[in-house]
């Protein structure tokens, strides 16, 4: 059976003064069949997170050009976009005032099979037939006290230390980049790639039902909706990017 592939892209400023996050879909321009999406959420006052979110874009872009199937393995390339993108990002302090940092979750599309990787609280969920599959688990001080059984996910939501990062990209040290791959995607996969800005906001059910029940676009509507109507006038900036995977008509 055939997979159609149906993408939608969302982002709003929120109520910040300025958009620092960035996302990029971007095909290859030899294999068609290969998609990259990465987002990024940056960090860093003023101008500094958007130049950092930047860098983020700027890396996947030069190593999706770069890519080669016989050469290098997807998984291969997404490492070297987190690992390329945080070099840039240090290597911009030098020439600016700020202290540029950013999260990064991409994701790549390649032959039938999915592969991801991910630094920071930006995360990927996949969902299956109505079912929560995976979600990627943040670099968080928050999500470090779950681990060690310190704090409840209810205590989580609300901790005054939520937003405290334990790894990003343009940090003194190395990130931390979870990765991880899916070989059999079938029609009812669909996958989220989201910014904070949007998840905060959102239990793991609540996304499960409005990305089984509507198209990418419907349910990216009522994301965005839903975001800003509970935001209540104090939202971040708002990132997210919605794949579904569904039976070909015809």
């Amino acid at each position: 059976m055939r997979v159609f592939v149906e993408t939608s892209v969302a982002r709003h400023i929120g109520d910040r003064r300025e958009q620092q996050d960035r996302v990029a879909v971007l095909t290859h321009p030899l294999h068609p069949g290969a998609l990259l999406i990465v987002l990024a959420d940056g960090m860093g006052g003023h101008s500094g997170g958007a130049m950092a979110a930047e860098q983020v874009m700027l890396a996947a872009q030069q190593n999706l050009e770069a890519f080669s199937p016989a050469t290098e393995q997807p998984g291969q390339l997404l490492s070297t976009v987190v690992q390329d993108a945080h070099s840039s990002i240090r290597l911009s302090r030098f020439a600016s005032e700020q202290d540029p940092h950013s999260t990064i979750v991409a994701f790549m599309l390649y032959r039938g099979r999915v592969y991801w990787a991910h630094c920071g609280d930006s995360r990927l969920y996949h969902f299956r037939n109505r079912r929560l599959m995976l979600r990627t688990r943040d670099h968080s001080l928050v999500e470090e006290l779950q681990r060690r059984g310190k704090l409840t996910e209810e205590e989580a939501l609300h901790h005054p230390q939520r937003n405290v990062l334990v790894s990003c990209l343009g940090s003194d040290r190395a990130p931390l980049a979870d990765t991880g791959s899916c070989s059999n995607v079938v029609a009812g996969d669909h996958f989220l790639l989201c910014s904070d800005g949007l998840w905060n906001y959102f239990s793991d059910e609540e996304l499960t039902d409005t990305l089984s029940s509507l198209s990418a676009s419907d349910a990216a509507q009522r994301l965005l909706d839903l975001t800003r109507r509970r935001s209540q006038g104090g939202g971040d900036n708002i990132s997210f990017v919605i794949v579904k995977f569904t039976a070909a008509r015809g």
